[in-house]
């Protein structure tokens, strides 16, 4: 084949990834890569070794946030609805709400700066643009619905700007969880939302660039030299929530595991007014979620991503046939001669994983629904950070895809599910295929680019705009 009709065949191919942006979901689709405080790009569940009995959920927000990216530097849109959902009875529907609403305060409009001098505590008068928000719980029961206020003016710490303006970063970030009680003690409800470290580690460059692995280039169809890879999303910052709630209160009595997702919504109208400023009204309307980490990304094609934000889990199994049929798997095949061509109809197994759960691990139903499924009574196997990264495949039951921690490879762990190289673990336990050697694939990037916390909110200090290159 002519390397011209061949570049053809790969560009159709690889279409439906060419979404601007990055993974797990980071500007996933057309219309939220335009909305980036809307855009959930990661969800995290998980229990931790350090808080038995905790169930840690973490969403993130804002792709790709360059830290040295003043004088108007990221923060949650007040205008934003973010929610974390939990469904724990398996019908794909909420019976718990976490709801957050931001608060922005402008202390002097005559200034253009962030902020006029070090910024010492969550409270110093030099932070221009403090953000406060409001937590609130609603409970689904029986078709009602029943919202508790949980915290009003909880605080944030700001951006992580420089020696200057956060000289004790790390205090302020510290003084910004918040506990409930407030001393904080053994299984305190904690919350805590700004700036952090991105979690995400993968290979943008080499990704994106035709479903390209640095250390499989030589076997690509479009052959390049093998190499380590890079991490795309190293150096960048995101917005986090994170909340660490007792899994007694989340799950339901003989029913351990829980499903998860988070999501942002905005009110249907939007008015811009002469004066410079936004009037915002009408009904909420979801316009990002996220439970299982990659499947807008590369799951559901480029016509119905935008649509696949708008719906709720308990709507997921208009799209089982994309899971049985995955047009990953016809990528892989094609583009990689060297490994064993894995199966690109009837993926049952895939439909296991991704939407309803595992049996015996994490399975919640029969209910087709995009929802990370974390069976609390799986105790954590490590501090956080030290945990397999290949998860279940590695045989680490206290990982992905039985929720997701945030040293778990989901890069690596999908490129191998869904070429059905699942590992000597599940191939002896299930009897999932192990291809070979399509149980190696990989992006070459393993690590976060920075060390995790062992304690919540467990995400990396972020990076600070003065010191990044």
């Amino acid at each position: 084949m002519k390397k011209t009709a061949l570049l053809a065949v790969v560009m159709a191919l690889v279409g439906f990834l060419m979404v601007p942006g990055s993974a797990s979901s980071h500007r996933e689709a057309p219309l939220i890569s335009q909305d980036p405080l809307a855009d959930n790009t990661d969800v995290y569940a998980f229990m931790s070794a350090d808080a038995p009995g905790m169930v840690n959920i973490i969403a993130n927000y804002i792709p790709l946030e360059q830290p040295a990216g003043g004088p108007n530097f990221p923060a949650f849109d007040d205008n934003v609805l973010y929610e974390l959902h939990v469904d724990n009875d398996g019908d794909g529907r909420d019976n718990l709400t976490f709801q957050y609403r931001f608060h922005t305060q402008t202390r002097n409009p005559d200034t253009f700066l962030y902020n006029t001098g070090p910024i010492d505590s969550l409270t110093d008068t030099d932070w221009n643009r403090p953000q406060t928000y409001d937590m609130n719980l609603v409970v689904h029961f029986a078709g009602f619905h029943f919202p508790f206020a949980i915290g009003t003016n909880l605080p944030t710490p700001p951006d992580n700007i420089g020696p200057r303006s956060t000289p004790n970063y790390d205090a302020l970030a510290a003084a910004a969880v918040t506990c409930f009680p407030a001393n904080c003690g053994v299984g305190s409800i904690k919350t805590f939302a700004g700036q952090r470290d991105d979690p995400f580690f993968v290979d943008l460059g080499s990704v994106f660039d035709l479903a390209g692995l640095r250390p499989f280039n030589s076997l690509h169809a479009i052959p390049g030299v093998d190499g380590p890879g890079h991490d795309g999303v190293a150096a960048f910052n995101t917005h986090t929530i994170a909340l660490q709630f007792p899994a007694v209160f989340l799950s339901k009595p003989g029913k351990p595991t829980i499903g998860i997702y988070a999501s942002a919504s905005r009110q249907q109208m939007r008015l811009l007014n002469n004066d410079g400023t936004e009037s915002h009204s009408g009904e909420w309307v979801q316009v990002s979620r996220l439970g299982q980490p990659l499947i807008n990304e590369v799951v559901i094609p480029i016509g119905q991503k935008d649509g696949w934000n708008r719906y709720s889990p308990e709507n997921d199994s208009q799209f089982e046939s994309l899971y049985l049929s995955p047009e990953v798997t016809k990528l892989e095949n094609f583009l990689y001669a060297a490994l064993d061509d894995a199966n690109t109809t009837n993926r049952t197994d895939l439909v296991a994983v991704l939407l309803t759960g595992v049996p015996g691990l994490n399975f919640t139903g029969n209910t087709k629904s995009d929802l990370l499924r974390l069976n609390t009574s799986i105790a954590a196997t490590a501090a956080v950070g030290a945990g397999n990264r290949l998860g279940v495949l590695a045989g680490d039951l206290a990982g992905y895809p039985n929720g997701r921690r945030l040293e778990d490879d989901i890069v690596d762990i999908d490129l191998r599910a869904f070429a059905e190289g699942y590992g000597t673990f599940l191939n002896n336990l299930l009897g999932l295929p192990n291809r070979s050697p399509n149980n190696l694939l990989g992006d070459g990037v393993d690590a976060n680019d920075k060390t995790f916390m062992t304690t919540f909110p467990y995400l990396s200090s972020p990076h600070q705009g003065y010191q990044v290159p």
